[in-house]
């Protein structure tokens, strides 16, 4: 892996019907996100404070 490269992983709420997103937060100054089913399709990209907003808010607003 060459610096510059994103790092991809896949969520960990992912179900196993393969409807996910991957996330590479290993770049400096940026959180992309793309859908699994559509790898070479659009990533979207998020300033990592952004990021981290919308995870928080996920994580207190989601149901259990």
């Amino acid at each position: 892996m060459t610096p510059g490269t994103p790092l991809w992983r896949t969520s960990t709420r992912s179900d196993n019907d393969g409807n996910c997103v991957e996330v590479a937060d290993n770049l400096p100054g940026v959180v992309l996100v793309r859908d699994s089913k559509d790898r070479s399709g659009p990533t979207l990209t998020f300033a990592p404070d952004a990021w981290r907003a919308f995870v928080d808010v996920l994580r207190t607003t989601r149901p259990d």
